[in-house]
């Protein structure tokens, strides 16, 4: 089984590929076309169990593109890879978020990246995964990557999901919400 960053570095037809596709008419707000045709998307992702629905849409395909994005996030928040090594080694996508002041000086760098970045989601499971390796700690995760507690933080209020999975995470080693 392949880790949680191979499945978000794949194209979008490949994470496709490894998904059980299911049409559906949806029902709710939406007017008199809502419940005429199957435009709802659920996929399944048969590696990780994982399901993502959208029934945002009228349009079927622009419900899977929308499907597509949330099992990412999915992915990036609920499967957990192992972080090794002293010092912590970033992953490429990781580092080309990092800005470093000039000179390198004592200052913290900055991690810059927004969620509809690409490589959001990439840097997001990494987040989490050294928060996990870092008992919840969020002080001691921030300061391995070398920013700011806050700026740890922001990136990952950026989405519901990947700050509620961190909230588990520090449920999990029995510490407080984030604040």
């Amino acid at each position: 089984m392949m880790a949680g960053q191979e499945y978000l570095l794949l194209e979008d037809a490949a994470l496709l590929a490894q998904c059980e596709l299911e049409t559906y008419k949806a029902s709710g707000p939406g007017g008199q076309h809502r419940n005429k045709v199957s435009s709802a998307i659920r996929l399944h992702h048969r590696p990780t169990g994982i399901t993502a629905i959208c029934n945002d849409s009228r349009n079927q395909h622009e419900n899977k593109r929308v499907a597509l994005a949330r099992l990412r996030g999915k992915i990036a928040c609920q499967v957990r890879r192992p972080v090794t090594g002293q010092p912590l080694v970033l992953p490429e996508m990781v580092q080309s978020c990092l800005f470093v002041p000039r000179g390198g000086g004592a200052g913290k760098g900055r991690l810059q990246v927004g969620r509809k970045d690409h490589r959001f989601w990439i840097v997001v499971q990494f987040l989490l995964d050294v928060l996990e390796a870092g008992g919840g700690q969020l002080s001691t995760a921030a300061s391995q990557l070398g920013i700011s507690t806050s700026n740890f933080v922001t990136v990952l209020q950026e989405e519901k999901d990947s700050y509620v999975a961190a909230a588990e995470i520090r449920k999990r080693f029995g510490l407080g919400p984030i604040k």
